[in-house]
């Protein structure tokens, strides 16, 4: 699998109405499951041929303060698109687990 541009999906409970991103609804949870997504929202960014290169959280706030946070993902998107390599160091996401069907 190849693409144009580094790739990311989520997995979310809810679609965003007027969202201006693409987003993978996977009624199926075939693709949650194969990236061993375990919670909501769940991040994935692929480099442009294709390769896991982040799963990991949008901030580094947790739950707390957002304030000050670190754009995780944005950072790591970033890379992505300059390198085609995710960073290093990548922390979990955190979030409601995942209701298996």
């Amino acid at each position: 699998m190849r693409f144009n541009v580094p790739l990311l999906f989520f997995v979310t409970p809810k679609i965003h109405a007027g969202s201006s991103w693409d987003y993978l609804v996977d009624e199926a949870q075939e693709v949650g499951s194969t990236y061993n997504a375990v919670c909501t929202p769940d991040f994935f960014g692929f480099n442009d041929k294709g390769e896991l290169q982040y799963c990991g959280s949008l901030h580094d706030a947790g739950f707390n303060d957002p304030t000050n946070r670190t754009p995780e993902l944005l950072n790591a998107m970033r890379q992505v698109a300059k390198t085609g390599c995710g960073l290093k160091h990548q922390i979990p996401s955190m979030g409601c687990s995942i209701k298996w069907k």
